[in-house]
Order: C-alpha cells, then structure tokens, then sequence
C-alpha cells in the first residue's frame, strides 16, 4: 500500500494547463525523486499537495494511506504529516533557530511560552539530527548552508511522514551536503517518505529508488532508478538526445575590456574584516573569465564591488577598454557598459510583481523607450528578441515574473541585461536552479555573446561549469587570489588545491 497517491491531478491556470493528469505514489522509507526541466510542473504538483492551491483549485484526488484527503490549506496538509522544505527558505533571520524551528507551536502554558523546553527540544532534535548548531543562536548569523539544515529541523518538528524537499542543496557546500544526506538515510530508515527535487542528477541517482520525469505538465515515465542511466534522464526531460552539455568555445580574443587593480571588499557588519584582498585581474573581448571558490571565498561580492552594489566599505581602480572609470553605483556600471546577472535573482534581479516586459526593459529603459515617455510599442519589439533566443515559456510578455518558474525568471534577468547591450558582463551562479535543458541554452547564449567579443566574468560553484565555459579560471581562497590557470591547464584538482588554500 502506498504512503501516498496523486491521481490525474490537473491544475489549470488562465491560458495555460501547468498539470494535464499527472499520477504520483510515494511508500513509506522510499527516497522518490521527481525531475523534469523548469516549467514542467514539479513545483506546482507539490504545492498541490502542500495545500497551497487548496482543494477544489485542481482535479484530481489525493490520498494517504489510502484515504482521500482534501487540503483546505497548508495548516491541513501539515495536520496529515505533509511537509514541504522549498527552495526559498521561510525562516525569519531576526529570531533564534529554536523560535524558528517552532514558530507558531511553541510550547506554552496559559498562554506564556516555556523557553527551558522550546530550546531543550530544539537541542534534541539538533543533535539527533547530528547539526552542530546553537539553538540560541540569530539565524541571521548563521550561513546560508547551516540555515538550510535549519529549516530541514524545522519541517521534521512538525513529525512529517512525507518530506519534499525542493533543490535543497543548492546553498550547500559538498561538507553540508554529506550531513544532509546522512539525515535524509536516517529518515528514511525511520520508514519517512521523501519526494527529492533537484537538478543535480548525481544527487538524483545517489539515493532514490524511483525516478519521475514529468515534461510539460505531464507524466513522461516512473521506473526503478537502477533501470536508468544520467542520459537516459535527460532525454526523457527534453525530449530529445543530449550530447555533450558545454559548447566548444572558439572565443578571439581582442583588447582589455576591464582591467581591475586593487580591489578591497569589508564586511558590511563588520567593517575591519575584510572578505576581499588585493585582488587584481583583467578581462579580455571574447574572453570567458571563470572565477571558482568555495563558498564564502568572496566571489559574489567581488562583483557587487565593482558593480558598485556593494553596502559595506570598498576600494579599487577600474579601467574599461583603457580607461578609468570611476563606478560608485549601478547606474555608473551600466553606463560603462557593464551588465549583472546577479546571483539571488528574486533579490536583486526582478521585481517580481512586475510584468516580464517592464523587468526586462527595465535596465536599459531609456535607450529602448526614451528619456522621457514609455513607448510600449518599442519596449515589446525589444523584449520580444530575448524572449525568443532564450525561450521563456510565458503566454505573453505581459505575464507577471513572479509567476514564471525559477529558470525562467533567470532566463528574463539575462534577457534584461542583454536588452542594454554591455560590453562586460558579470554572471554570478547563472544557472542555478536550472534544468539541464535551460542549461544548455544559456551555455549556448554564454558562447554566442563571447564569439561576438563581449567580456565575460562567470561565477559558479559547479566546478564542471568553471572548467566548461571558462578560457581561463582565476580562483579565490578566503578573499585571495591562490591559482589562475589556462584552459588547458585547469583540472578540476587543481582549482580544488587553490579554493581549499593548499595550491
């Protein structure tokens, strides 16, 4: 008997049918991964089953333990032992991780919270899980990884039977992700049930037994993990062979376009601590700059820097094409022709209530429409050239971003950045959260833009990625430079040796 069943869920939005019959089960102590490239419907059959889109929203029948269950709300969905653990995590920075692990059932007595037994269950279920975390701890002081394992703590207070966990790893680094899968063996040898959502295939095979690929909100196939292969996966996803993932670059080099020399960065809370030092590079036309690291090395706010984005203290020289810049804002960064693709894209990237054509426009609003007075006419020819060569499913461009799913939200952030036509462009983590399809494509764009003599600087922490579209690879190490390697001299091993400080 299953644990869980999805019968024929269809899920209907104005003008477009995100779920077409999708079946789904899931036993009790069974690791079932559901993949499928971005827009194929994952996420709205588990928000679906979160009670998210409430009951009557949808056709279709859900059951657990054999009995239909109808989800008024979220409350309803956690009542029956559903939890969910999404991508964006849900955990208010300003309070402890004890408030946050149980907020909104602390335990009380008339009405006064008992703190002794809130942190004496947060400390057991910490260390049962093995985390090395102070439940008394702000969570805002604590990193992006160990907020993760947080709210994994969190979801298993609720005494889930059924977790999903939603890209989960994404944050984490390879350390965080042998703890989380060292828990997630645990669970499932407690009989939990677990729904895995990822991108990363390596995770997909390393613990399932069975695999979903759902494609255009339907259900391709379910078979045994051990009856398919990472290739097999993938054409299933696209609907179609996949070779090799990486274009083979044939960039031109052509002059410096940016030139960086001295680049300080302090932390913003702490302005005596430094997380970028001394740090001097340059860029070339057509070239592909990959900067590696781990996490906390200082990628992301070496570009913020020199974007001038950066809130805290920072110094440095810039030159763009031979001359001095002087860059204090994003508005001065722009005009000398430097675009951002930044990492956390809901943050920084788009304003997600707006329309996929006034974010898109938004950068370069004044070339593409006027100085003074919008001309949508102008703004939806321009808009419509990105939405095309990088194939943003979305009915029109008057569809609201927030709506879109995470790969296409990235692929509007690159289409906006684009729309002003930058000589150097920064992406930080451009693929994160993407299937592999939507990979591709933006590999594919990422070498077009280089052959056509735009600067690039790419940051990622895929290391495949670095080494794949990269013509050099300068790494950083606590906010230092320790290796920069050709293309044909990087490996894997040593960027590795210099990210770890051992090069």
């Amino acid at each position: 008997m299953s644990l869980l069943e999805m019968r024929e869920i269809v899920k209907e939005f104005p003008g477009v049918k995100a779920l077409d019959g999708v079946s789904f089960t899931l036993g009790a102590g069974e690791f079932h991964s559901l993949v499928g490239e971005n827009g194929a419907g994952k996420s709205t059959l588990m928000k679906v089953l979160s009670g998210v889109y409430p009951h009557g929203s949808y056709e279709g029948d859900i059951l657990i333990d054999n009995t239909v269950r109808s989800f008024r709300g979220i409350r309803d969905s956690e009542a029956a032992g559903v939890s969910i653990i999404f991508q964006e995590l849900s955990l208010v920075k300003e309070l402890t991780v004890g408030e946050n692990i149980f907020l909104g059932k602390e335990p009380s007595r008339f009405g006064v919270i008992n703190w002794t037994e809130l942190y004496h269950k947060a400390s057991h279920l910490l260390r049962d899980l093995n985390l090395d975390i102070d439940p008394r701890v702000i969570v805002g002081n604590l990193g992006i990884g160990q907020q993760q394992l947080v709210e994994i703590a969190k979801a298993l207070s609720k005494d889930a039977r059924i977790l999903v966990l939603d890209e989960p790893t994404a944050a984490l680094t390879e350390s965080e992700v042998e703890t989380l899968f060292t828990i997630l063996e645990k669970l499932k040898s407690r009989g939990v049930g677990m729904i895995y959502i990822s991108h990363k295939l390596d995770e997909v095979f390393r613990m399932s037994d069975r695999i979903s690929v759902l494609r255009d909100g339907r259900t391709v196939g379910t078979h045994s993990a051990a009856e398919l292969t990472k290739d097999k996966v993938i054409a299933a996803m696209v609907g179609r062979e996949v070779g090799d993932i990486f274009p083979k670059p044939e960039h031109e080099f052509g002059e410096t376009a940016l030139d960086v020399r001295g680049l300080n960065v302090y932390s913003i809370d702490r302005p005596d601590k430094a997380l970028v030092e001394n740090v001097s590079f340059a860029v070339r036309k057509g070239e592909v700059l990959g900067i590696a690291g781990l996490m906390g090395a200082g990628r992301s706010e070496l570009l913020m820097a020199i974007f001038g984005a950066w809130k805290g203290k920072f110094s440095r020289e810039i030159s763009v094409d031979g001359s001095i810049a002087a860059i204090s804002s994003p508005a001065d960064a722009i005009a000398h022709g430097i675009g951002f693709v930044t990492e956390d894209r809901k943050r920084f990237g788009l304003i997600l209530e707006q329309t996929i054509l006034d974010n898109m426009t938004l950068a370069g609003l004044k070339s593409i429409s006027g100085r003074y007075v919008c001309n949508r006419t102008r703004e939806s020819i321009a808009a419509a050239g990105p939405m095309k060569s990088l194939r943003i499913k979305a009915n029109s461009p008057l569809t609201i971003a927030g709506t879109l799913s995470g790969g296409n939200q990235q692929k509007v952030v690159l289409g906006k950045w684009l729309l002003t036509h930058p000589k150097i462009l920064f992406l930080d983590e451009p693929t994160r959260g993407i299937d592999v399809g939507a990979k591709q494509e933006i590999y594919a764009e990422i070498n077009r833009l280089a052959k056509e003599g735009m600067a690039i600087v790419l940051v990622s922490s895929e290391l495949p990625e670095v080494l794949g579209l990269s013509d050099r690879v300068m790494v950083l190490h606590e906010g230092r430079v320790t290796g920069e390697f050709t293309r044909s001299e990087a490996t894997p091993e040593k960027v590795m040796a210099a990210a770890t400080g051992s090069y």
